[in-house]
């Protein structure tokens, strides 16, 4: 009996460890995306992809999957809240990987200097909050500058670490 809390523990753990270096190479991502937003001189559309595609890759099913048992393990800032509140984890998971997958389009719509059309405009109106985040369709979100998008990513990220992630 022993043996096997060893192993469902060690299991865990190891979870855990694949979480958490995910929600790192997310955090470098969206770093990296919020770097060249503040100099735009700085833009890569290569750069800026993969990036955002960091982001898309780890986030939607993949991070759904990764909570999909026991969230909560002794080293571990997730929640316990997680399987009680799975459709709306899900939802934001979805969200963030919609969001990122935008900034990849966008990129790839842009692929010398960072146009126009990927910044705001000056009194555009964000819209969403960060407990009102709500993925639009494939159709809006292309018509959206990639610096909004940015935005709503950014609070999605904000929600669910407010939900669902113990500081």
């Amino acid at each position: 009996m022993t043996s096997v809390a060893a192993i469902a523990g060690a299991a865990a753990d190891n979870l855990v460890t694949v979480r958490q270096a995910d929600m790192k190479a997310m955090a470098f991502a969206t770093k990296t995306i919020a770097d060249v937003f503040k100099d735009p001189a700085t833009y890569s559309s290569i750069g800026f992809k993969r990036a955002a595609d960091t982001i898309a890759d780890k986030s939607g099913n993949v991070l759904i999957a990764l909570f999909a048992g026991a969230a909560a393990a002794s080293n571990s800032k997730a929640k316990s809240n997680i399987g009680e509140e799975r459709d709306r984890f899900d939802r934001l998971a979805i969200d963030l990987r919609n969001y990122a997958s935008a900034l990849a389009a966008a990129a790839e719509r842009n692929p010398g200097t960072m146009g126009a059309n990927m910044r705001m405009k000056p009194g555009e109106p964000m819209g969403g909050g960060p407990f009102g985040t709500h993925v639009r369709t494939e159709m809006e979100l292309s018509s959206m500058p990639a610096e909004h998008i940015f935005h709503l990513m950014l609070q999605t990220c904000t929600t669910c670490h407010a939900r669902f992630r113990a500081d």
